[in-house]
């Protein structure tokens, strides 16, 4: 096991006073071994890797050489078309589940696309609001944790309370979620990422779908965040699938609860992709008359590059196969190492996504900010330790979010080897202390 003294296959708990100790000298020589290698591995956010960048590179290169209009006469050099060309539509439409008038191309980021909507909504209301949100007496949000920890972050900017709703493996607390609503007319939102959820990787169920869609909110202007970030980042062979928000909402007449999102940031380029809202036809154009005095277009070339080297929606699926098959051998050395290193000892659960960018580690209550800062003075940076809770306040100081995604294999090799043993010293320290 690494040189790791679970060769006795004792749980730590089973330990007598006299071995624990000992196994925690030998724990803590072992972490001062790997800060003495003067290792700078940064593992604190969800970025692709080199290898995955270089799959989109010929974009940048033969996808317009020299031809700017689209495939119905937009020259995408000059202003206008401030909802997106049409070849830009067609990659998003299946994506997420709309049609063609039911959505609006981005810019590079679908994270701006969420903080400018609700920044409107501030200012100016979204449609059925009463008035703008910053004229209510208070403003709440709904925020499934662990969850995103920039979602919490755009709360946090526009001064927006966060109410924390426990995430279940097949997603929110749904009787938690439909009380609230139902009671209380200043909660405006919840945050949704409904496939591969950050950072716990689970996959709304059928129900909590159509539960969503049955909401009877009191504010008459609540709005569902459905962050659809990772809905093509499989890590299996298995594509799964969620069922349609919007057409489930459209069933109980709620079309205009849901806002969906997406982006290219992790298909193609993070620094150089598109994005996309997809909503109600009468949602798109209350966006779009607002948004017209805030942009009179995005980057329409870029839409095009993409729309070209993509094709279609089908070749997007192709691309992220190609993620896949950089991205699986990275997420089984992490659970390999956990369930190596961690399992026999008893220390911790975590999830085994089949999909999205994250593994979600529960250690034992009280040891996540003593890991994370055993790994930062080992020369391993990780997410800080809370972060996917609302005001990054985890409860139980247990979750720690691990993102295996930017580093080389070899770099996240050493990596986990620092995060297990910080893993085993917290946890020794936890038992000693009692």
């Amino acid at each position: 096991m690494n040189g790791s003294q679970t060769e006795n296959r004792k749980m730590l708990s089973e330990l007598s006073c006299e071995e624990l100790k000992s196994f925690y000298s030998c724990e803590l020589k072992r972490l001062e071994d790997y800060r003495a290698k003067g290792l700078k591995l940064d593992m604190s956010r969800g970025k692709p890797g080199p290898e995955q960048l270089d799959l989109s590179n010929e974009m940048l290169t033969h996808c317009l050489d020299g031809d700017h209009i689209s495939e119905n006469g937009v020259d995408c050099r000059n202003y206008g078309v401030l909802d997106g060309i049409y070849e830009a539509k067609r990659l998003f439409m299946p994506m997420i589940g709309v049609g063609r008038y039911e959505i609006i191309i981005g810019g590079n980021s679908s994270l701006q696309l969420m903080y400018d909507t609700i920044a409107r909504a501030m200012l100016l209301g979204v449609k059925g609001s009463p008035k703008p949100w910053s004229m209510c007496k208070r403003v709440k949000w709904l925020c499934p944790a662990p969850g995103y920890d920039r979602h919490f972050a755009i709360c946090e900017a526009f001064g927006i309370e966060m109410i924390t709703v426990p995430m279940r493996s097949d997603g929110p607390d749904m009787d938690m979620v439909e009380r609230l609503v139902s009671e209380d007319e200043d909660i405006k939102g919840i945050w949704c990422v409904p496939m591969y959820a950050n950072p716990t990787g689970a996959v709304y169920s059928d129900e909590v779908v159509r539960r969503f869609a049955a909401l009877k909110p009191k504010a008459p202007d609540f709005r569902i965040f459905w962050d659809n970030a990772y809905c093509v980042h499989h890590l299996t062979e298995e594509r799964v699938t969620i069922l349609n928000i919007l057409e489930e909402c459209k069933k109980t007449g709620s079309q205009d609860m849901p806002l969906i999102f997406a982006s290219t940031s992790k298909i193609s380029f993070p620094g150089g992709g598109i994005s996309a809202i997809g909503a109600s036809e009468e949602n798109i154009e209350f966006m779009k008359q607002q948004m017209s005095f805030q942009i009179i277009g995005y980057d329409k070339l870029n839409q095009l590059r993409h729309a070209r080297f993509f094709k279609d929606f089908d070749g997007i699926l192709r691309q992220m196969d190609k993620h896949r098959a950089i991205l699986k051998p990275k997420f089984d050395l992490v659970i390999s190492a956990l369930e190596g290193e961690l399992r026999p000892l008893g220390i911790g659960d975590w999830s085994n996504p089949k999909g999205g960018y994250f593994v979600s580690y529960n250690g034992p209550r009280g040891t996540a900010k003593r890991i994370v800062s055993l790994c930062a003075d080992a020369g391993v940076k990780l997410t800080s330790a809370g972060a996917a809770f609302p005001y990054g306040i985890d409860p139980e100081d247990s979750n720690i979010r691990i993102a295996p995604t930017f580093p080389s294999l070899e770099e996240l090799d050493a990596a986990m080897k620092v995060f297990c043993t910080a893993a085993r010293v917290a946890a020794c320290e936890a038992l000693l202390n009692k």
